[in-house]
């Protein structure tokens, strides 16, 4: 069975929308990285900038990813494709970002928009380390997934009805 060209657009929008997604989270993993020699005051200040659009643009990014690896995977199971596996892993790997994002990232977000520049909590360093080091672990998997995604549309082949043999 051939896949149609609704799983050919798919894989380049996860693997566009993908890139972008991974590009976002390595910027701000350095941007994080670079704020831990910074005192509470100018942390808080600056995740209080981060936190007016970035969510924005992280759900903007990943929501297609996601939803387009799933049509990749949902057309290679269909065609019983031998590429099934990197893209369901891609999946797999996504929706965990998903998960951790929904599970650490997004409540501790939900509390700094509450934090004041004059007087951060005496525990920010903490909720910083926790945010930072899932955010550290989203990173590292967005990495891998845009790997698997990049390896799925350079290797994938169309296929094609059988040709007789003569």
């Amino acid at each position: 069975m051939k896949q149609g060209p609704l799983f050919s657009i798919a894989r380049w929008i996860g693997l566009i929308f993908g890139g972008v997604f991974t590009g976002f989270l390595v910027c701000v993993l350095v941007l994080e990285t670079s704020l831990r020699d910074y005192d509470a005051k100018v942390y808080t200040q600056v995740r209080q900038v981060e936190l007016d659009s970035l969510d924005t643009l992280a759900s903007a990014t990943l929501i297609p990813t996601i939803i387009a690896t799933a049509i990749v995977v949902i057309g290679a199971w269909k065609t019983k494709g031998k590429d099934l596996y990197v893209p369901l892993a891609a999946l797999v790997l996504l929706l965990l970002i998903l998960i951790l994002t929904i599970a650490v990232n997004l409540p501790i977000n939900a509390d700094q928009k509450d934090w004041t520049v004059t007087s951060p909590p005496s525990d920010w360093a903490d909720v910083r380390d926790k945010w930072q080091t899932s955010h550290a672990v989203r990173t590292v998997a967005a990495l891998a997934a845009f790997a698997l995604l990049s390896f799925s549309a350079i290797t994938h082949r169309t296929q094609s009805p059988a040709t007789p043999t003569e």
